[in-house]
């Protein structure tokens, strides 16, 4: 075990936010106050989302409102990144195609560029992110423009986004359908591509950052695509289990339960003889099967088995997911 606590070896905390600081409109449990914590340790803090329909103003508002310490520039966005990603490869005052929200035009301006409306103001690129919206014509005119050879930059590719009413079409279905009627592909600024988490660590002059989310497809593969360290937290979406299957893309650093696991310091693993032992948890792998002693509610059994099984299957390109046989101690 580290005897410092887990954060105290990185010099910033690059969040996500929905799954890991709240959960709908309620802050997670400890979240806001692990998060106070930074700034007393000297830790710098960024908010890393791949919203592009509301600014960074706005988001940083609904996290003061929620008690937790956010600067609008603390908040960066993939509508951030996707302008910061056009403005290194156009000129200055290049036109940029609007196929997405007033605050995404906002960035485009922001950044030194101009942003356009139609194909007939003669774009040279075209920027699209998410907004509710976005009709017909705003695709159509984004294809025409695509299809005319124009740069095509994406804020982000979820393909559905949690609403009150349930589950629907994300900015990535959006994407999907331009790139459907042109056979074209975007550069992609947001999660889980890593110039939204670049983008942050440079705002926070942070040289060893730690990203923190609870989805492995965006926030850990972005965390791990940018070269930084990753930590999985069990607040949002993904599970133990998803975690212990994970693809060798998607596999986090460190797993912990919640924020508040930040400031204790992370078991070690041990490994002798095929033989991974976390706390006093221990795994092996036997062919399909992971083997542990231990209980399946102590989180150090779940390092012990990830440890085992990813040591087992180094290169996994999809998810695998072991058999598990658990054993008293």
């Amino acid at each position: 075990m580290t005897a410092v606590p887990l954060i105290s070896l990185f010099d910033a905390l690059l969040a996500d936010l929905d799954g890991v600081v709240y959960a709908g409109p309620h802050a997670i449990p400890g979240a806001v106050e692990s998060l106070q914590q930074l700034a007393g340790l000297g830790i710098g803090l960024g908010y890393v989302t791949n919203n592009a329909s509301r600014t960074p103003a706005q988001v940083a508002e609904h996290l003061r409102e929620l008690g937790a310490p956010a600067e609008d520039q603390q908040v960066v966005s993939s509508s951030q990144a996707a302008a910061e990603l056009l403005a290194s490869l156009l000129a200055p005052g290049a036109r940029v195609l609007i196929t997405g929200s007033p605050a995404l035009a906002q960035e485009i301006e922001l950044v030194g560029l101009t942003p356009v409306s139609s194909q007939d103001d003669d774009p040279v690129a075209v920027v699209q992110g998410f907004n509710p919206a976005i009709g017909w014509k705003d695709l159509a005119e984004a294809a025409y423009v695509v299809a005319a050879g124009a740069l095509w930059v994406a804020t982000n590719t979820d393909m559905s986004i949690p609403q009150a009413r349930g589950i629907a079409p994300g900015n990535g279905t959006l994407v999907a359908a331009v790139a459907a009627a042109t056979g074209q592909t975007p550069r992609v600024a947001g999660k889980p591509e890593a110039p939204l988490f670049h983008a942050a660590a440079k705002r926070l002059a942070a040289d060893r950052p730690l990203v923190v989310g609870d989805r492995l497809d965006t926030d850990i593969l972005g965390g791990n695509n940018a070269g930084f360290a990753t930590v999985a937290v069990l607040t949002g979406v993904d599970t133990r289990e998803t975690i212990l299957a994970a693809r060798t893309a998607e596999r986090p650093d460190y797993v912990i339960n919640s924020l508040t696991d930040l400031h204790t310091p992370y078991p070690a693993v041990e490994h002798i003889d095929g033989t991974y032992r976390c706390g006093t948890s221990t795994a092996r792998v036997s062919g399909d099967t992971v083997h542990v002693r231990g209980s399946d509610s102590d989180l150090d059994s779940w390092r012990a088995a990830c440890a085992a099984w990813w040591a087992a299957i180094p290169e996994a390109a999809t998810a695998s997911a072991p058999k598990l046989e658990w054993l008293s101690h």
